[in-house]
């Protein structure tokens, strides 16, 4: 899924998720679904665990980066390894060193790796980071950039 499809359904997640248990869809259509479920709950999981504002930004990322098809796949205690590793990673991680998970009850796992900082011409600290995650021996890699907010949780700029 190309940057820009990731970005238009972040947008349009208030619309379609309420709708998504009611409609039939096609195959590129629940992979958008599957990502936009995943962010929502990956950001509602940290928040009902009463995680700090970086980890539940963290869910956010995670879940939308994993969702669809591999979002299906892994359960609740592979999101919250996943996610709590992605604010691990975001938030102190030094640059080349990976946050790893693993989850023994499934055999999922994954790391997330920041790549470079920087600050943005706004004055934003931004990470780049790759995330791999690995689902019946398959590895699945993302790239992205995250930047922190003014309330000091992470955001997705891509």
């Amino acid at each position: 899924m190309t940057v820009a499809r990731k970005r238009l359904g972040i947008l349009a997640l208030l619309l379609v998720v309420p709708l998504a248990g009611c409609q039939t869809t096609q195959p590129g259509e629940k992979a958008i679904i599957g990502g936009l479920g995943g962010a929502t709950v990956g950001g509602l999981l940290a928040a009902g665990l009463g995680a700090s504002p970086a980890a539940i930004a963290g869910s956010v990322i995670l879940g939308g980066l994993v969702g669809g098809a591999i979002g299906d796949r892994m359960d609740a205690a592979d999101k919250r390894q996943a996610s709590e590793a992605a604010a691990r990673a975001l938030e102190s991680a030094p640059s080349g060193q990976s946050v790893t998970w693993n989850n023994p009850g499934t055999q999922h796992s994954g790391t997330v790796t920041p790549t470079h900082t920087y600050q943005n011409a706004s004055g934003q600290y931004c990470r780049e980071y790759q995330q791999t995650i690995t689902i019946d021996g398959q590895p699945h890699q993302s790239y992205g950039t995250a930047c922190r907010q003014p309330d000091g949780s992470w955001k997705v700029m891509n």
